[in-house]
């Protein structure tokens, strides 16, 4: 079993800083929820997060296969419920340059279960992912 740890130290009256490694994120809420709007909110960096671990997976398995994918993008929605706030559903909307649907089909499968995000939030909320 391995370990991750990351700490997060308070900043303001409203905010807060990630530290990963030698990186930071700054986190608080908009001025509209009564924060500074010093940084993301976690939800937001929680969608991030999805994003970056599956897009980090979607190019290592690119550069593997030497497969002739470029330009990737992903955009991530979250559908918010309440009692209690939380994601009930997240859309991962993949769009690249690419010639072969079936490669990039099987490169996003690839991705898919090499992510640690995706792996745990699949058995949390409805996890669906589309390529355009």
């Amino acid at each position: 079993m391995t370990q991750i740890n990351v700490q997060v130290k308070q900043t303001s009256p409203t905010a807060s800083e990630g530290f990963i490694r030698r990186h930071s994120v700054k986190i608080d809420r908009p001025e509209a929820k009564g924060g500074t709007d010093e940084g993301a909110m976690g939800g937001e960096l929680l969608l991030v997060s999805l994003g970056g671990c599956f897009i980090s997976n979607l190019l290592a398995a690119i550069r593997a296969r030497e497969a002739a994918v470029s330009n990737v993008a992903i955009t991530i929605t979250g559908i918010l419920e309440s009692a209690p706030p939380r994601f009930s559903a997240v859309q991962m909307n993949i769009a690249a340059d690419y010639d072969d649907r079936d490669l990039m089909e099987k490169l996003v499968t690839i991705s898919e279960r090499g992510c640690i995000v995706a792996n745990t939030l699949k058995h949390a909320v409805d996890l669906s992912i589309t390529i355009q």
